[in-house]
């Protein structure tokens, strides 16, 4: 979880993640938890930064041989 997704937008203020979404979000994530555990997999989960998460990650693992991710599409 960035949390620059729980910010004020750059606009008007509002939160670019209010309440609601952020409830679906974390059902979201803990049902994919269960379904991954279920065939015997896991799911990481973090707070921070994208950038600085995957560093620490990829150094705590230590025998990672790619990563793979998606830029989100920005506002102009």
């Amino acid at each position: 979880f960035d949390p620059r997704h729980y910010l004020g937008t750059h606009c008007y203020g509002f939160p670019k993640t209010g309440p609601h979404r952020l409830r679906f979000l974390l059902e979201s994530v803990k049902d994919l938890r269960e379904t991954l555990k279920k065939k015997g997999s896991t799911l990481v989960v973090r707070k921070g930064k994208p950038e600085d998460v995957v560093c620490d990650l990829i150094t705590q693992l230590g025998s990672v041989s790619a990563v793979a991710f998606h830029e989100e599409v920005r506002e102009i």
